[in-house]
């Protein structure tokens, strides 16, 4: 049967039946699950990543690399949507989606593959960076295809709603690669962190498999045959959506409005936390997956729910309370987090707060890329002491030449005495670790779900919203770039951003300064210039 005389595609603009619908939607949302699941495995395996292809330099710098790795997939997700958004907007939604998928699938498989640093040195990094930005070149295309092939299918009124169920990949691919990293952390116990870590990256495989099997079976976008057909096909797509004042300021609207502010509520929500839980309040990671994922449970299907809403009220309206609540709650949800995970180091920062007092001059943002610098200055030491042991701590200037102090509580230490700091924290209260039996479960999930929530609504209508911004003869090109500048650059950087203010202060809080920054311009960016769209007529606008 040729695509034209398939039902999906006979009358452009046709409401489809329940069924082709439904197969719409499960076979564009299955495949992007294990895109994102490809992409995501970094994130929920950062830590172990860190010390196979990044031995060379000290532990703190290795993680900032493993997390600088993690965004170079991010950074190139821009470039990912002019490429295959030229070529959606010129060929077509169905095969450029199949080709990213295929892009993904083997370069995830090659991570898999790839030696670690103990056995080629220096190349191990340089060739996983490369793999990660191949991942990055891939999600580029693959959001735009399947967002758009989902709405110009979707009946009208139901945009947000049919859209939505893409919205959720990004969740459910996150899960998917959690459960399968905890389940080879179980299989292969001990030997987790020596080979184990390979196999949900080989496992991808079989996910392109199932996945291309799938989207060879859809059929072309109705709105975009229409276009064809008509003799409307963009020939420079790129040049007329960036090159046009009147497409170009829309970009830019969507682009600081909606797309930076949701990108940070998504990262905060299902990356950093998981940072934040292992690295600063020092939980089991296997504890902490596995209460990301009763949370990754719950709040999934209300993306969802938040795309059906906003085809009842708006997208607008369901955007802007996602914004403005992320500005507002994000610094008291992860207070509530430390509070409830590390009761005895939260009591112990309370009671007996640590503070540095050194000459500035004399300490050093202990960032090391070549391995060779030497922080061996009293204050360095300290520090690294501190940030080694999860020890929050603050930093006041003394004045030049002044020898490093070190308050904890009423006990000051003059200079680095590492014996002495040890027997300090300690009498202090403060524990080398969260203790599992005082973790309160039940309250950290509502706050990790909280955070969900919240990511939800700010991405749950998104999809609908950006298709509906722009025209058919432009609009996977006009709608990717926005959103994977946002994802990519905004929302990829907030854990290394995050995590690196966090090392420069000693404040575990200091880097959530960097997505409220970005929800609160979005939000007020957003209430001044953005329209709503919910009523837009995508077939012939």
């Amino acid at each position: 049967m040729s695509e034209h005389a398939h039902p999906l595609n006979a009358t452009p603009g046709a409401t489809t039946t329940s069924k082709e619908s439904q197969k719409v939607i499960f076979a564009s949302s299955l495949g992007t699950v294990f895109e994102w699941y490809d992409f995501f495995l970094y994130g929920a395996l950062a830590a172990v990543i860190s010390k196979q292809f990044f031995a060379g330099v000290n532990d703190t710098t290795a993680f900032i690399f493993a997390l600088m790795a993690f965004a170079a997939g991010f950074v190139v997700r821009p470039f990912g949507a002019l490429v295959f958004g030229r070529l959606g907007d010129m060929i077509g939604r169905k095969y450029t989606f199949l080709v990213t998928i295929i892009l993904m699938g083997v370069a995830t498989f090659c991570v898999g593959l790839l030696p670690t640093y103990s056995s080629i040195g220096i190349a191990a990094p340089i060739i996983l960076v490369v793999l990660r930005m191949l991942q990055g070149l891939a999600l580029g295309g693959e959001y735009g295809g399947a967002a758009t092939y989902v709405a110009e299918h979707a009946p009208a009124g139901k945009r947000g709603f049919h859209t939505s169920w893409i919205q959720s990949t990004a969740t459910i691919g996150l899960l998917l690669s959690l459960l399968v990293v905890l389940a080879c952390r179980y299989f292969t116990g001990d030997q987790f962190e020596v080979w184990g870590w390979r196999l949900p990256f080989l496992l991808s495989i079989v996910l392109l498999g199932i996945s291309t099997w799938i989207r060879m079976s859809l059929h072309e976008s109705p709105a975009f045959l229409k276009m064809k057909e008509q003799g409307k096909t963009c020939k420079a797509p790129i040049r007329e959506s960036f090159g046009k004042w009147e497409n170009l300021k829309v970009v830019l609207i969507a682009l600081f409005s909606i797309n930076a502010g949701q990108a940070v509520t998504f990262y905060a929500a299902q990356f950093y936390v998981l940072f934040f839980l292992t690295q600063f309040l020092k939980m089991d990671p296997a504890l902490a997956n596995m209460l990301l994922i009763i949370s990754v449970v719950i709040g999934a299907p209300f993306f969802i729910f938040f795309g059906w809403l906003s085809d009842k009220m708006g997208r607008k309206p369901v955007l802007m309370v996602g914004l403005l609540l992320a500005t507002a709650l994000y610094f008291p949800i992860f207070k509530g987090l430390a509070h409830y995970t590390n009761p005895a180091m939260d009591q112990a920062s309370r009671q007996a707060p640590i503070t540095v007092l050194a000459d500035p001059a004399t300490c050093t943002f202990q960032f090391d890329p070549v391995g060779k610098a030497r922080f061996d200055s009293p204050c360095d030491k300290v520090k690294t002491f501190l940030v080694k042991q999860g020890l929050p701590y603050s930093s006041q200037a003394a004045p030049a030449g002044s020898a490093v102090h070190v308050s904890i509580g009423d006990i000051r230490i003059d200079g680095y005495d590492e014996d002495a700091l040890r027997g300090a924290v300690t009498l202090a209260g403060y524990p080398k670790a969260a203790d599992v039996a005082q973790v309160n479960k039940s309250m950290v999930v509502v706050l990790i779900v909280a955070l969900i929530l919240i990511a939800a609504m700010c991405y749950g209508p998104l999809a609908a919203l950006m298709v509906e911004l722009f025209p058919t003869r432009i609009r996977y090109t006009s709608m990717s770039l926005p959103y994977h500048i946002g994802n990519g650059w905004f929302g990829g950087f907030l854990p290394t951003v995050s995590f690196a203010l966090v090392v420069y202060t000693g404040d575990i809080f200091y880097g959530l300064w960097y997505p409220v920054v970005i929800t609160g311009v979005s939000l007020i960016v957003g209430l001044l210039c953005l329209k709503e769209t919910r009523h837009v007529d995508i077939d012939n606008n």
